[in-house]
Parts: structure tokens; sequence; C-alpha cells
């Protein structure tokens, strides 16, 4: 099909154990997404909310991730950046993607920054090896081992669909 037929559509949804979804999808006929969405989020006890439900639960956010050099200072990398929207820096996380022990360093700005943020990493030499735009969750839950693998079983199921793109939620 063409790319122009393509919308990019958002829905969001509760599922169980009080965990929020936000879920996106790229199709090229809407009715057969929603209907596809809805019947996967009643078989795993979840319901879809009405647009804009979750607006005050999830912010979005540009998110930058790249590997930490050993000579790498992320303070001044920090004071550097705030010019370009940097609002968050998370250091020394441990790479679990790609299964190694090298750190990562995750930085957070506001949407409006992303071409920015980019720009100033870019101008600062660094290598950029995942850039996004993300719903992050304001208040992250927790929940039990065995509530985890119902919700897991949804996303997963979710995700099958080739037309969601991406899901979000609020665990922690």
């Amino acid at each position: 099909k063409d790319a122009a037929d393509i919308k990019e559509i958002r829905y969001e949804a509760k599922g169980p154990y009080g965990v929020q979804l936000v879920i996106e999808c790229a199709t090229d006929n809407a009715t057969r997404t929603v209907a596809n969405v809805k019947a996967i989020l009643v078989r795993n006890k979840a319901e879809m909310l009405t647009s804009g439900a979750l607006d005050f639960m999830f912010t979005r956010k540009a998110v930058f991730v790249f590997d930490k050099k050993d000579d790498m200072d992320i303070e001044e990398l920090e004071l550097e950046l705030i010019d370009f929207g940097i609002e968050e820096i998370e250091k020394d996380v441990e790479a679990q993607e790609s299964g190694d022990d090298k750190k990562i360093v995750r930085i957070y700005g506001d949407y409006t920054s992303f071409g920015e943020l980019g720009k100033g990493l870019e101008d600062k030499g660094i290598e950029v090896s995942k850039s996004t735009l993300e719903f992050i969750p304001n208040t992250p839950i927790e929940i039990t081992e065995e509530q985890m693998n119902d919700v897991e079983i949804l996303i997963e199921k979710l995700e099958d669909d080739e037309d969601v793109q991406v899901v979000y939620t609020n665990l922690a």
C-alpha cells in the first residue's frame, strides 16, 4: 500500500492490576486496528479508555542513549547540554539490551527539544545508539511477579499485532 495511506493512531487502555497502557499504532485501516486492539484488551482483562484519559499519567520525552566512555565527565556534559533542553540524565546504567556489562548513559528532555538535544550530542562528538520520543510514566507502579506475568502476556499480544508499533506502561 501507499505510505501516504498510513495513519498514526494512539490508544489508551486500563489493564489489570492498575496498569495503564499507551498503545501507538501505524495503520492503513483504523477500523481493523481498533477492533483488533479492543479484542486483545477484552480477552486479557483490560479495557479501552477515551482518548486523552491518560494524559496526566504520562509525559512525552525525548530520550537519547549512548555508551559511557571511561574519560567522560557526566556532570560537565549535563551542564553543557542544559542549553539544548536536557532535563535529566541517568548515568552508569547497565546495558541490559546487549547483554554485556558496559555502562550506558540515558538522557531525557522535553519532546520539543528532540532536535536541539540531538544536535548538541552530535556537536559533542557523542555517538548516540538510540534516540526516540517516549511516553514516560509520571507515577510508576510496582506489581507482584505473578501479576507481571498477566501484564506481560497482554503486552506481548498487543505487540504481536502488525499495526501496533510500541506499548508504553506505567510499570516501574
